[in-house]
């Protein structure tokens, strides 16, 4: 967990160092020049564009829909992601039992500890980092869809519901929205790991917060974009844990009737 957030930290950072390298108050073209601007931003903001015209020109409903497009491209990772947790889940009585028998705080044993775990992880097929993917490609998207917003008067201009999409949520709705959805869907991933994990449950309480806080002040685009997504997840996680569950049971059923 420490190692997934040091590495969420670290991309947090790159991409902040990346976008603010470019001027907000410029217009996103095709002739914009930068590799951030040419390759991530134009193409989200002329897609948003394109799905608004189709959609009588509502670009609340195109960020809505572009929203769902993203999820289901990353879906597979997502669904990669939950065989990894099931998987290491499965591994902890192991690797308690390795961190119990390597317990001196030594630094030659402590490398031995990793060195042992690692080759438990090979043995099992597991990949401690697949859990990283998804927010590995999410961040990206989030930070363009922030400089689209942003950039697009198109978007930044326009009205959805009771806010303007280029400015905060002047009644503090969608923050609200976004936090309870993160806390919701963190809890039903909790729920089907069974993990107990102390540091996943302060988790539970801190994800919230770290989408609420910035929800205050980012464009209501933006917290639109993560109550669709959080909404997605919920619902994603159910059918991708029961699929997962259906597959085990065959299983289970077989082990019983060899014994």
């Amino acid at each position: 967990m420490r190692k997934r957030l040091i590495g969420a930290g670290l991309l947090v950072l790159i991409v902040v160092l990346l976008t603010g390298c470019t001027n907000l108050n410029e217009p996103i073209t095709a002739e914009s020049g930068g590799f951030w601007s040419h390759y991530f931003v134009y193409p989200l903001s002329w897609f948003i564009i394109e799905v608004a015209k189709i959609f009588w020109n509502s670009y609340g409903i195109a960020i809505i829909i572009t929203t769902l497009i993203v999820r289901l491209v990353i879906l597979p990772l997502m669904a990669k992601q939950v065989k990894s947790s099931q998987a290491m889940q499965e591994l902890q009585p192991k690797i308690k039992a390795l961190q119990e028998k390597y317990s001196s705080k030594d630094q030659n044993t402590q490398r031995k500890l990793q060195e042992e775990q690692m080759k438990l992880f090979q043995e099992n097929h597991i990949n401690p980092l697949a859990g990283c993917m998804p927010l590995l490609i999410q961040m990206p998207i989030l930070f363009a869809f922030y400089q689209a917003i942003m950039r697009t008067s198109e978007i930044k201009t326009q009205s959805f519901l009771w806010f303007q999409l280029g400015a905060p949520d002047p009644y503090y709705i969608l923050p609200v929205i976004a936090a309870a959805t993160t806390f919701l869907q963190q809890k039903i991933m909790m729920g089907r790991t069974g993990n107990a994990n102390p540091q996943m449950a302060m988790m539970l309480y801190v994800f919230p917060l770290m989408i609420a806080i910035p929800a205050l002040y980012f464009p209501s685009a933006l917290a639109l974009y993560w109550v669709v997504g959080n909404i997605f997840m919920i619902f994603q996680t159910y059918i991708i844990y029961e699929k997962h569950d259906d597959k085990e049971k065959p299983a289970e059923g077989s082990r019983k009737k060899k014994k």
